[in-house]
């Protein structure tokens, strides 16, 4: 489910996180509503529909989203970085092996960081990441006409 943003509000959510509302930056922050845990290819393809802008201008509003928490980076194991407009939470993501397809899992034991290691070795511990792995609905509809019946 995409959330659908004006421009207004997507400047003002902009300005509200300290920075200037530009066009490429609007435009970027539209596209992650629209895209949600998008990779930066994604959201190049979502800007570019709508307007001109630079590979590497997309690269410098996301790194200044994320610096000013507009935008959360996560890194699932071996997939590009994605970025999604949920901030503020700690929640956690589950990750389809085929496709990679995310999806938010919200947090199951309450507040950040929602997991307490056995050992902190002295840090001062503000948020937990998981990630949950397997197989998306469409990927495992696309597997079972291949899986053998039980016997």
């Amino acid at each position: 489910m995409s959330e659908t943003v004006s421009v207004t509000s997507t400047a003002d959510r902009i300005r509200s996180a300290g920075l200037r509302a530009t066009g490429p930056r609007v435009a970027v922050l539209d596209a992650l509503y629209a895209v949600p845990h998008a990779d930066v290819d994604a959201v190049l393809t979502e800007v570019r529909a709508r307007t001109e802008v630079s590979t590497q201008a997309v690269y410098d509003v996301l790194r200044a989203f994320t610096a000013a928490g507009l935008v959360r980076r996560i890194e699932p194991a071996g997939s590009p970085a994605r970025f999604e407009t949920r901030v503020g939470d700690n929640h956690h993501h589950v990750v389809c092996r085929v496709c990679g397809a995310t999806a938010d899992v919200d947090c199951a034991v309450g507040a950040a960081p929602c997991l307490d290691p056995s050992n902190d070795n002295g840090f001062l511990i503000d948020e937990s990441e998981v990630t949950h792995w397997g197989l998306c609905p469409d990927c495992q509809t696309a597997i079972e006409p291949e899986r053998e019946p039980s016997a």
